[in-house]
């Protein structure tokens, strides 16, 4: 016998006035539809493609196959150390996260304006589910890194172990420029054309496909207002350890513009959210 049949159902009563209060709380009691938009986004996320899933490996591997030659063969950069694949590889990985994250956000608002314009539920749900399935490609594209640790006979330091900590700024810088990208776009569809340029300059003015220490002294510090630095500095110094070092003043300052970035978003994606059913 089905237990959950027999359960009785809580009855949902939306008053005028007590959203806020009982918001956050909406927030969990609506996990359920949390995991079928993730869940739903995966499945269809390469349906119909003839390699399906290999795109999310092929993307990124193919990008640092051409980063390896123009930086480390052709300019003959400094790798930290690390075999040159494996400092581009171990920057790659919190870019995709990132850039994936803003594309999938900045869509995902009107992807379901369906489901928006007719029901009620925190709408803080849709964007965040978006970076939910960008973090799947993130962990599928980590088997290439894995894979060239293999290659090179690369170990990694006890730094390793703090890699979920440099995720958890990834998820956070991910989902603070996601949501503000989301809202925009509802208000604004010119964002529609402006977050894949934002998407293809930032991975030429982010330390992707070089070392972060190449930049002058003087401007690091200032270099270090992009907050994707901070994220992808954490990843190197975490996976390449020994001759990798963390700029100290240039990371904090990229972590108190994530944390900026998350508080910000989600301050403004509160304030749209009760205009998106009437816009979208």
């Amino acid at each position: 016998m089905n237990s959950q049949k027999n359960s009785p159902q809580k009855e949902l009563v939306i008053e005028a006035g007590c959203t806020e209060q009982q918001y956050w709380q909406d927030l969990w009691r609506y996990r359920e539809l949390f995991y079928f938009l993730a869940w739903r986004d995966i499945l269809v996320r390469y349906k119909q493609t003839a390699i399906g899933i290999v795109w999310a490996l092929i993307r990124p591997f193919l990008t640092m196959v051409v980063f390896t030659v123009i930086f480390g063969r052709i300019a003959n950069l400094p790798s930290e150390g690390a075999p040159y694949p494996i400092l581009v590889f171990s920057a790659m990985l919190p870019w995709q996260f990132f850039a994936n994250s803003l594309s999938e956000c900045s869509n995902s608002l009107i992807g379901n304006a369906n489901l928006i314009s007719k029901v009620y539920f925190p709408r803080l749900i849709v964007p965040t589910s978006a970076v939910v399935v960008s973090f799947v490609d993130f962990m599928i594209s980590g088997m290439i890194l894995l894979a060239l640790m293999a290659w090179y006979n690369f170990v990694p330091s006890w730094r390793i172990v703090t890699l979920p900590l440099f995720i958890a700024i990834a998820f956070a810088a991910s989902i603070g420029a996601g949501l503000w990208l989301a809202s925009l776009n509802v208000q604004y569809r010119d964002f529609r054309f402006i977050v894949p340029f934002i998407v293809q300059f930032g991975l030429y003015i982010s330390p992707v496909g070089f070392s972060s220490s190449v930049v002058p002294e003087e401007w690091r510090f200032l270099y270090s207002l992009n907050p994707i630095v901070g994220v992808i500095d954490g990843f190197r110094w975490a996976i390449l350890g020994g001759d990798s070092h963390l700029y100290l003043p240039g990371f904090l300052l990229s972590l108190g513009l994530v944390a900026l970035l998350l508080i910000s978003g989600i301050w403004y994606f509160r304030k749209m959210e009760r205009k998106f059913a009437d816009v979208i």
